[in-house]
């Protein structure tokens, strides 16, 4: 889920991950050189626990000249500083706005280099321990090559007026925060912004030197307690942030509190990017089963929610048991780990929608014609006993269930999923898929013939050489029988049953070509290799 940013919503607050109080500032400067250049305007978001309490601005009169081509990228022109305040002006205004804040801009050492400079020309001593926003998005987006504002404004689809001018940057960098804050967790945040701060905290019983071989990149890393017992298994995309946010010194979780006095040794698996990381974290919770992943436990039997139409033309809905070797996907509403669950849902999709408890199996006898206790409430129209029509009825039960409708497999057949990392195009490894079942995990092409496959594209090749001799021989060229075709296809039910975690992971990141895309993933089409 975490790279999927395009869908999630601004949250209206930060995460508390951050620190409690900061203060995001941009400066627009005469030149790049903080020694000999002078500020022109200076903008800053003041945020007080997540809350965004203050914007302010100014522009100041630098004195000297302002050069062509600062003019044409920022829009300031010596008109627009006529009467302008001169630093000294709004220094001690500015230094009340700032001081006892964290100082977060987005290339920091420029800001801050030039605020010191200024500072220090009116006899004023500033000093600051600044946060990054530049860094901060490496650390939390490795898979990404450019932090710069104008990539993060792109990426993440923000809308600004004026670019290149300091509140609206400012500004930028905060909406660049809120979407961080929707994309991790507040643990993660507080780890990245501590580990830029330089304020790491750890285990007792672990070794410094265990979190310092940690990579900055994707994959799996494990917890393991001083006897070698596997205590955890977590993924991220940035495995020595993640691991440091389980260290955080404000334990929320009573759980990460417990297992931290237990960790003693760190341990990582490193995969091209997030997806990779994503299922071998969802395979290893199931095989390895650690003493702190419960969620991920293997289930056997899966619930689902079915519809049918009643005599009466309406439309009930029952909770019942799939079997996960024999899952059909396009019959099915839903997929829960238990009854309960899905009754739950059942239960909330009524409210929601004014639906009857007793056309959903969820209320006393299914055949009578009596009003149903929600009815009574006006909480059902009166399906349940005629006095609203099923065509109403109907068109709500289904605007309920199609936000459940489990995906349909969006490809003809089976297919190979290349993930290669980004900054090193030669850690790749390749995924073979086929109707949300994960098959294999292979770091040779080549091996895809072992599991009785091969590239679509290369059975057309072969079929078109074939062809081509067949015509100079006068012969025709063999098809594969409806049999063989189905070879594969059997073996694919026999040894891979479907996995519900598995299907909401490869569902993230399949369903939508753009985000295949965006995360770097390639689809090839795969058919099976016809036996003779």
């Amino acid at each position: 889920m975490q790279l999927n940013f395009l869908d999630q919503p601004m949250p209206k607050h930060l995460s508390s991950g951050f620190p409690d109080s900061m203060v995001i500032l941009d400066c627009e400067t005469t030149g790049g050189q903080a020694i000999h250049h002078r500020i022109i305007e200076i903008g800053l978001v003041v945020i007080e626990q997540g809350k965004l309490v203050e914007t302010w601005q100014s522009f100041i009169d630098p004195h000297v000249q302002i050069p062509p081509f600062i003019q044409k990228l920022t829009g300031i022109s010596p008109f627009m500083l006529v009467g302008a305040p001169a630093f000294s002006d709004i220094a001690q205004t500015l230094l009340e706005k700032i001081e006892g804040r964290t100082l977060v801009a987005h290339n920091a050492r420029f800001d801050y280099s030039f605020l010191k400079n200024e500072f220090d020309r009116v006899g004023i001593r500033y000093n600051a321990k600044p946060l990054c926003s530049v860094k901060f998005s490496r650390n939390l987006y490795p898979q990404f090559r450019r932090h710069g504002l104008s990539q993060i404004i792109q990426r993440f689809e923000l809308a600004i007026e004026n670019r290149h001018r300091a509140l609206d940057d400012a500004q930028m960098v905060y909406q660049f925060f809120q979407k961080s804050s929707a994309l991790f967790s507040d643990d993660e945040i507080a780890a990245t912004c501590q580990a830029l701060l330089k304020r790491p905290a750890l285990p007792t019983l672990l070794n410094a030197k265990d979190v310092e071989k940690l990579p900055a990149a994707a994959g799996v890393y494990y917890f393991y307690d001083e006897k070698g017992a596997l205590l955890y298994v977590g993924k991220s995309v940035h495995i020595r942030n993640r691991v440091m946010s389980h260290f955080s010194s404000d334990h929320k979780n009573p759980k990460d509190l417990q297992m931290s006095t237990k960790i003693a040794h760190v341990d990582f698996e490193r995969t091209p990017s997030d997806f990779g990381a994503q299922i071998r974290e969802s395979s290893q919770i199931k095989q390895l089963a650690p003493l702190y992943n419960r969620r991920l436990r293997k289930v056997k039997k899966l619930y689902q929610i079915r519809s049918r139409t009643d005599d009466a033309g309406y439309l009930r809905l029952s909770v019942e048991i799939v079997e996960t070797a024999d899952t059909q996907l396009d019959e099915q509403f839903g997929l829960f780990r238990s009854a309960r669950q899905a009754s739950k849902k059942l239960e909330a999709l009524a409210d929601q929608y004014f639906l009857c408890h007793k056309l959903m199996n969820l209320e006393g006898s299914q055949t009578s014609n009596h009003p149903c206790f929600r009815a009574q409430l006006k909480k059902c129209f009166g399906a349940c006993h005629g006095k609203e029509t099923s065509e109403l009825y109907n068109e709500r039960t289904q605007a309920a269930l199609k936000n459940y409708q489990v995906k349909t497999w969006p490809y003809q057949g089976p297919i190979l999923l290349e993930e290669r990392d980004p900054n090193n195009l030669d850690n790749v490894i390749f995924h073979v898929v086929d109707r949300w079942r994960y098959v294999a995990k292979l770091a040779l092409l080549e091996d895809i013939y072992d599991y009785g496959y091969q590239l679509a594209q290369l059975q057309q090749q072969h079929a078109t050489a074939a062809k081509g001799s067949a015509l100079l021989l006068g012969t025709q060229p063999s098809s594969p029988s409806e049999s063989q075709l189905q070879t594969s296809e059997a073996q694919l039910e026999h040894h891979h049953q479907f996995d519900l975690d598995t299907y909401f992971i490869l569902v993230r990141f399949l369903v939508n070509q753009k985000k295949t895309q965006v995360n770097g993933l390639k689809v090839w089409p795969l058919v099976a290799i016809a036996t003779p």
